[in-house]
């Protein structure tokens, strides 16, 4: 081996070993098998230079080597104190104290470095040439090409069209190739217009095609989903763009005319022969001249309705009528005066009109014949305007001298007015008739207030008469022969006036007894719903006949608690009914013993 190159951080240096460096002993061994005394020599080919890359060996392990001199590997200042302040300071070396190839070079290489541009094959690279790529959807974002075209659509079944013609504006967005048809708004068309086709690309045929830029031009047809879309316009946008990409357009057509609209616009021919009247010299004389009158409006026939004051003013100037309320205070209504807007009063309509219903008409100067004037008003009488009464009772001094200067035959004279409490009249308040359900106190508080209130009831006689009971024993008199075994007892509550009927249960009679009738009033024969009388203890005598609700009872016994209440109020009871119980009860009472024993039992059994 003649020479070593050893790769070392260090630039490239020869030694020998006269100069015994401290070097590992390994590399010490291989320097001194090469000769060391020949390496003394600059230009010898023993010189081992450090700089492996001189001699193209490549930077892998074992082809490269750690310079074993360098000890110092920390890195350069670059802060440092002047003044009291730190200041950077830009280092001149780098790790381990190796020179920076920027150190290396001079001032001039630098400069040169820094202006010399790469040539290329046919000449020097010129920047001013050089265009920044712009994309396709940003070049041709928001830019749309806008074409003006219609359609027809036929007309069935119409006797006045065959066929309407619809303008539309047709879009085309370049930057996705979309399109939209949108057609104007017309305002009162009754059509459904605006957005007819939403954006999208339309197809062009079956073949999956779609609809191009370059495929549209002035007066051709373009048909999308079955309609033919004649194009006859454009804007000056699009006829910019498609002669910039070497398209000639069309010449532009007109837009047809729709018949129906054209027939609209046309007026209609009047046959109206002009007034010779003067408007302007109605206006110019009659202005702010206006006819007052004091009404009273008669609403007497309404659902509590009654007389309201009121002012009718007669405008002279379009021979207009207004009428307005007067309010009262305290009079318990919203301040709302104009009860009519000031509006002309048709007076007599022609009758061809007449058969159309009057609530749903537009009354137009055509339907009318003649409209109210001056001299339909006249103080004292009574007018009807719009389905009201309106009694006329004076007027203020413009409107008097009015009338005495182009109506003397009228008499604007004052009346009086009648007092209010002649005026209005009380209604009397009918009751409906009884429907039959539930008793007649609560039947009739449904019609005294709109949420009833439970009948009042005599709450003294209740406690005092509470638990006392009048009772009586009958029979049923029926022309059928099973209802003369039937036993009934007939009980009166003294504190409601009620009366309930219990059947006593009769053996292998094959009627089952029990309740026969639940507490309730019974009002007598004869007495309507309207005025209703009912039992009382006065009309129970024995062998009298108590009918209840189509069956027919006679009594036939009574207890002795019946007997005494009886005694005890002999001035309510009549003498034949305590003469009656007297012949009855009186075997008992003179024997001392109960009713009951020598009669028949009229205690009612619990249920």
């Amino acid at each position: 081996m003649d020479t070593i190159n050893l790769a070392l951080a260090e630039p490239s240096c020869s030694f020998t070993r006269k100069q015994k460096p401290q070097l590992n002993p390994l590399i010490a061994t291989i320097i001194a098998s090469c000769g060391g005394e020949e390496m003394d020599k600059p230009n010898s080919r023993l010189a081992m230079p450090w700089n492996w890359n001189s001699h193209g060996l490549p930077f892998l392990p074992g082809y490269t080597f750690r310079d074993v001199t360098k000890s110092a590997f920390h890195r350069p200042q670059t802060l440092e104190y002047k003044s009291g302040y730190a200041l950077p300071r830009r280092p001149t070396v780098g790790i381990g104290q190796d020179p920076l190839i920027s150190e290396q070079l001079t001032q001039q290489e630098i400069s040169d470095l820094s202006f010399e541009t790469s040539d290329i094959t046919y000449g020097s690279h010129d920047h001013s040439l050089a265009e920044d790529f712009i994309p396709a959807h940003v070049a041709l974002d928001k830019k749309v090409l806008r074409y003006y075209a219609y359609f027809k659509e036929g007309i069935l079944y119409s006797p006045e069209e065959q066929y309407r013609v619809r303008p539309v504006v047709i879009y085309y967005f370049l930057e996705d190739d979309s399109m939209c048809i949108i057609e104007p708004m017309v305002e009162n068309s009754g059509i459904p217009q605006g957005k007819r086709i939403k954006r999208q690309r339309l197809p062009k045929n079956e073949r999956g095609e779609h609809y191009q830029w370059k495929d549209l031009n002035l007066g051709m047809d373009l048909d999308v989903y079955g309609v033919k879309y004649r194009i006859t316009q454009c804007d000056s946008f699009t006829k910019e763009f498609m002669e910039s990409e070497g398209i000639l357009l069309s010449d532009p057509e007109s837009m047809p005319v729709d018949p129906y609209s054209k027939r609209r616009k046309n007026p209609k021919p009047s046959y109206t022969t002009p007034s010779e009247f003067d408007r302007m010299h109605q206006f110019l004389t009659l202005d702010r001249k206006v006819l007052h009158f004091f009404a009273l409006w008669d609403d007497a026939d309404s659902l509590y309705g009654e007389t309201r004051p009121v002012t009718i003013q007669y405008f002279l100037v379009d021979d207009t009528v207004e009428i307005r309320e007067v309010h009262e205070p305290n009079s318990g209504r919203d301040p709302f005066p104009v009860l009519m807007r000031r509006q002309k009063l048709p007076k007599k309509i022609k009758p061809e009109s007449g058969s159309f219903p009057s609530c749903v008409l537009e009354v137009s100067a055509e339907e009318v014949d003649e409209y109210y004037s001056p001299k339909d008003f006249q103080v004292g009488q009574t007018m009807t305007l719009l389905g009201r009464r309106f009694l006329l009772y004076d007027c203020d001094g413009f409107t008097k001298d009015y009338y005495q200067q182009n109506h003397p035959n009228l008499e604007m004279k004052p009346i009086e007015l009648p007092k209010k409490s002649d005026m209005t009249q009380e209604k009397k308040k009918e009751v409906p008739p009884y429907n039959g359900f539930g008793s007649l106190e609560d039947s009739l508080q449904n019609c005294l207030s709109l949420i009833p209130k439970p009948p009042k009831k005599n709450v003294l006689k209740m406690l005092e008469n509470d638990h006392n009971v009048l009772r009586y024993s009958a029979r049923l008199d029926s022309q059928n022969p099973e209802d003369e075994v039937r036993r009934f007892i007939l009980s009166y509550f003294l504190s409601n006036d009620m009366i309930s009927v219990f059947e006593k249960p009769t053996r292998n009679s094959g009627i089952i007894g029990g309740k026969f009738l639940e507490k309730t009033r019974i009002p007598k024969p004869g007495s309507t719903v309207e005025n209703p009388v009912f039992y009382s203890p006065a009309d129970f005598a024995i062998g009298a006949t108590v009918e209840v609700f189509g069956h027919r009872f006679v009594l036939t016994d009574a207890d002795h608690y019946v007997l005494t209440y009886m005694e005890s109020n002999t001035s309510q009871i009549p003498s034949q009914t305590l003469d009656s119980l007297h012949q009855k009860l009186g075997v008992g009472t003179a024997n001392n013993q109960p009713a009951g024993q020598n009669g028949e039992d009229v205690a009612e059994p619990s249920s």
